[in-house]
């Protein structure tokens, strides 16, 4: 027998780490991206009336998978697809179950995804959206949210893709070797994202989800290994294991947020710090810098400083310099205003600041307003310091950042 609570814990959990794997899995026996979204649906919802009757099973991925396909396969057969399109399914799925059972880890389904949906014949705008849609199950109000832009804008470029990759016949795997390249930046992007949506939820009641950062790790060491001398690959793999290595001091016992220059640094898995700077210091021995590179090194800045104090900011304020020279967004732009605020001082910082939310591009961005406030208030200019904090709260995507503001904003009336 089975038990309600378990199963819907049990289901969640595996939708937070499997739900790219089964829908990866249903596009390569099937090759329709619709019909394998909703029969991943179709599998979770069947595993909460399964799991609470009979029992979590011993492989849920498996189970998963299972059931995804097989309702796929239903799913032809009822619209009479014909019986040369039931065999090539069946012959899909037992490729796809051998390579399953002995992955060499360059048959893996979701790295054979991401490479799919970053596939030159896609906008580039689309390639990133369009994995995160397939690996992650965000909904498209996530991803435009993630990438600043309308929902209406979002949804039409995902729809857009998957017709692209219909209609032009996009083959569902890896490309040959000296193809790898040509779809490099979308795959870094779409892990990163993986990485980022792990490390700092776009919602919910939890501000991590582990198992999606660990996911995002091994497909970054995985592209390692298909592409060995790529110093960006390793740069993203080096900031993915620097940041990583911080996770378990970001929020307390009770799930709030921790900022960096109060975490408890003997929380910090310094083996994993040191893998991290090992891995970033092969990418830099390559000779050819990269975006990712900068950002593992401001990390590595930030991992290897013995106390908040001693972090070396001029260091970090000149990668972030670095950095915005080869990607000036309005993102990088913030953080750098931020590094300097902390290297110079926070009206340097509140000046850069004030300079992007003049742009326009950020007015959707929550730390936009929380970096002004946090700068405001550090130069004594509590009532406006307060008014961006409210601003922020009303903008931040998950619980522990609005409980985390709203203390700030508790503290600033206890000072007054």
């Amino acid at each position: 027998m089975g038990d309600v609570t378990t199963a819907e814990f049990a289901v969640a959990e595996a939708f937070r780490g499997e739900w790219g794997g089964v829908v990866a899995h249903v596009i390569r026996v099937t090759g329709n991206w619709d019909l394998a979204e909703e029969c991943a649906q179709d599998a979770f919802a069947r595993a909460l009336e399964n799991w609470a009757r009979e029992g979590v099973p011993a492989n849920p991925a498996g189970w998963l998978k299972t059931t995804a396909r097989n309702r796929a396969y239903d799913r032809l057969r009822r619209e009479r697809v014909g019986q040369a399109k039931i065999e090539q399914v069946a012959r899909n799925t037992y490729t796809a179950e051998r390579d399953d059972d002995g992955n060499s880890g360059f048959t893996d389904d979701r790295l054979r995804l991401l490479f799919t949906c970053c596939h030159p014949a896609l906008p580039a705008e689309a390639q990133v959206a369009l994995a995160l849609r397939t690996l992650l199950g965000l909904t498209t109000v996530e991803i435009a949210r993630a990438f600043l832009v309308p929902e209406e804008t979002m949804a039409k470029r995902l729809v857009r893709a998957k017709h692209k990759i219909r209609d032009a016949a996009i083959p569902y795997r890896l490309p040959p070797a000296h193809r790898l390249p040509d779809r490099l930046v979308g795959v870094l992007a779409a892990i990163y994202g993986l990485f980022n949506e792990g490390y700092g939820a776009s919602a919910g009641a939890e501000l991590m989800r582990s198992a999606l950062s660990e996911e995002a790790i091994r497909l970054g060491r995985l592209l390692c290994q298909l592409m060995p001398d790529e110093p960006e690959a390793l740069g993203l793999v080096s900031l993915m294991t620097l940041h990583n290595a911080r996770r378990r001091s970001r929020v307390d016992a009770f799930g709030d947020l921790v900022l960096l220059e109060d975490q408890d640094r003997t929380l910090w898995d310094n083996e994993a710090i040191e893998d991290g700077c090992t891995v970033l210091d092969r990418a830099i021995r390559l000779g050819q810098n990269g975006p990712y590179q900068l950002l593992a090194a401001i990390a590595a800045c930030h991992a290897t400083a013995p106390t908040a104090g001693e972090t070396d900011w001029v260091a970090v304020a000149r990668l972030y310099e670095q950095l915005y020279f080869m990607n000036p967004s309005p993102v990088v732009a913030l953080n750098r205003a931020v590094a300097i605020a902390m290297a110079d001082g926070p009206a340097e910082g509140l000046a850069l600041v004030d300079d992007v939310e003049a742009e326009g591009a950020l007015s959707d961005y929550y730390l936009l307003p929380a970096t002004r406030a946090d700068l405001l208030r550090r130069l004594g200019r509590t009532e406006e310091a307060e008014v961006a904090y409210r601003h922020a709260m009303e903008m931040a995507p998950s619980e522990p950042e609005r409980r985390f503001l709203h203390r700030r904003i508790a503290e600033i009336r206890r000072k007054e």
